[in-house]
């Protein structure tokens, strides 16, 4: 006769434990939380940005350097402070982009203009900024919508 072959009764409910899996998910999610670059760029509430119909939005945040320019052509830095001068600007972007630079990203003017602001006041920044060794300039602007 043929031997019939029994099977362990442990083999019958056999399952996969997920736990291990489980901790290694949450393992990589905090991983690639602690090692996210969270940049926050804090606006001023009172420099109404202009629009335009063939802006886009920036991709890379990295390496920028905010200057806010109000309508009566009032420079301030992101913290709000101050700059009065063309040489303070200056000053503040020549910092700026070492502090950029030690982090290995490229350097770029983000300039915020009111819409009411005269271009000559983006222009002294500019210039500035140019004297600083920053040469990548980006204009703040919403995106204008077709039935504007």
């Amino acid at each position: 006769m043929a031997k019939t072959r029994k099977r362990p009764e442990a083999e019958a409910d056999q399952s996969v434990d997920m736990s291990p899996m489980i901790d290694l998910v949450f393992l990589l999610l905090i991983f690639f939380i602690v090692n996210a670059n969270l940049i926050t760029v804090e606006m001023d509430k009172s420099v109404e940005v202009p629009s335009a119909s063939n802006s886009v939005q920036v991709e890379d945040a990295n390496g920028r350097i905010v200057i806010n320019i109000s309508e009566d052509g009032t420079v301030k830095n992101d913290g709000g402070q101050l700059l009065e001068s063309s040489s303070a600007i200056q000053d503040y972007v020549e910092n700026q982009k070492l502090l950029v630079d030690s982090l290995g990203y490229a350097p770029k003017l983000h300039l915020r203009g009111d819409r009411r602001a005269i271009f000559k006041h983006s222009r002294k920044v500019i210039r500035a900024a140019a004297n600083a060794g920053v040469e990548d300039v980006h204009f703040a602007a919403f995106l204008k919508s077709p039935g504007w």
